[in-house]
């Protein structure tokens, strides 16, 4: 299945694109890259992964929104790695970027490596 992919993190809002590609990089590699170590989520992506799910359940069903359920399982420390069905990707990352920014985190889209504001 072809996914759209948003990384939402807890930290301060990059002044610029480039400066958040950095930072998404290095949180990336850092917390979800390697299986070896287990980091819980923070409790505010914790908190802002509980209200995504609220409004786009994670369960398997025919309208299916994310490829990699349950979605706090793509969750370490300060970041989540959503993963969406690319059919359900305008919405959905609408609301994800609105949801986060209402939440204080930083929404980064990784394909076209820009802040979604």
């Amino acid at each position: 299945m072809v996914s759209y992919d948003l990384a939402v993190w807890d930290g301060e809002p990059p002044l610029d694109d480039r400066r958040a590609g950095s930072v998404y990089d290095e949180l990336y590699e850092r917390y979800l890259e390697s299986d070896d170590v287990v980091v819980p989520p923070t409790q505010r992506i914790v908190a802002y992964v509980e209200a995504l799910v609220e409004q786009y359940p994670d369960g398997i069903d025919g309208n299916v929104v994310w490829t990699s359920p349950p979605v706090i399982d793509e969750a370490s420390g300060p970041i989540v790695y959503l993963l969406m069905s690319y059919s359900k990707a305008g919405e959905v990352s609408e609301y994800a970027a609105s949801l986060a920014r209402d939440h204080g985190l930083v929404c980064y889209d990784p394909q076209d490596e820009s802040l979604r504001s």
